[in-house]
């Protein structure tokens, strides 16, 4: 229930860099009855804590933003929290639990699709040097004044997958597609699991050695941080394609700007980071052949409109006093 005050409770958004839910949502009826604060800009420290402090209710887009147990301890005045999407890795939930505070979280809309078809954009753009042609019309000139490798095809090529999930099933759909034969590896994969969806399962090595563009769909955990690292980036093709719109702790950035000054592997093309927005002076800005875009995987307008349904339809519900929607820890 909102807290008892003679204030209207006070909503604070979080994360929403591309100022989306207020342009998307019918907000009349919560700012009837609730002050309602949005930040676009990534906000951490002191900053974070002035933003958070009268905040009532807080709602977060994604899991841009952490909000861990030290955190929440110094919001006093929270009673309720709502993510977009339906998992979020920086959301302590515990530390919620601990305290009664009830968390809801809303639908995702396309986002597998999305997420698939940014893979293969990334995928198509970067074997057809998509980039470098357009930056040469921009500069006035139609083929590069020296001569350089041309863009490959994909057709008869290997396509590795790092996880066969429902985005990774998607990717490996339309790999087949364009004729490329599609391997796949993960910590729990079987021979039964990858058969049924048209794909062989082999083991990390033979991925790595095999593929000319490798794709990672995994969803991260202690033993599989940084799991393309120095010594396994050693191991892929030299004229192979690293791709990653799923986790950035799978991959040692480090190592993978270091993979391509050597010209140990071929390319990347890489939509999320360590760090978000990515810092001006990190590495990967200056590597050479590499692809990079700032974490537009789920960034569509259709998730982004069952995002602000869910989160509209949470935000009633709990001014109103109603039973919570879709509650992933609930009211005590």
């Amino acid at each position: 229930m909102p807290a008892v005050s003679g204030d209207k409770p006070h909503i604070v958004i979080l994360g929403d860099g591309e100022q989306a839910l207020r342009r998307l949502g019918d907000w009349g009826v919560i700012e009837s009855a609730a002050r309602l604060s949005v930040h676009s800009q990534p906000l951490q420290g002191a900053a974070l804590l002035a933003a958070l402090q009268e905040a009532d209710v807080l709602v977060l887009v994604r899991d841009r933003i952490p909000l861990n147990a030290a955190t929440i301890a110094q919001l006093p005045r929270l009673r309720y929290v709502v993510f977009t999407g339906s998992r979020n890795t920086t959301l302590d939930v515990a530390a919620l639990a601990a305290r009664g505070i009830p968390v809801s979280h809303t639908d995702w809309g396309p986002s597998k699709d999305s997420t698939c078809e940014l893979t293969w954009a990334l995928i198509l753009a970067a074997t057809r040097q998509l980039a470098q042609y357009s930056a040469l019309l921009r500069e006035g000139q139609w083929r590069a004044a020296q001569p350089q490798v041309l863009p490959a095809v994909l057709h008869g090529e290997v396509l590795g997958l790092v996880g066969l999930g429902e985005i990774g099933r998607r990717v490996a759909q339309v790999g087949k597609a364009l004729g490329m034969d599609v391997l796949t590896w993960s910590p729990n994969m079987t021979p039964e699991r990858a058969a049924a969806h048209g794909v062989q399962a082999v083991d990390l090595d033979t991925l790595l050695a095999r593929a000319k563009v490798l794709s990672l769909h995994l969803v991260p955990s202690a033993p599989t941080r940084h799991l393309i690292n120095a010594q396994r980036l050693a191991h892929m093709r030299p004229d192979s394609l690293l791709v990653n719109t799923s986790r950035s702790a799978l991959v040692d950035s480090a190592a993978l700007a270091h993979a391509l000054h050597d010209g140990r592997i071929g390319m990347a093309a890489i939509d999320v980071f360590d760090a978000e927005p990515l810092p001006l002076d990190d590495p990967l800005r200056q590597a050479p052949r590499v692809l990079l875009t700032p974490h537009l995987g789920f960034v569509v307008e259709p998730v982004f409109e069952k995002f602000t349904q869910g989160v509209c339809e949470c935000l009633q519900a709990y001014l109103a006093g109603q039973p919570l929607v879709r509650p992933l820890v609930a009211a005590p």
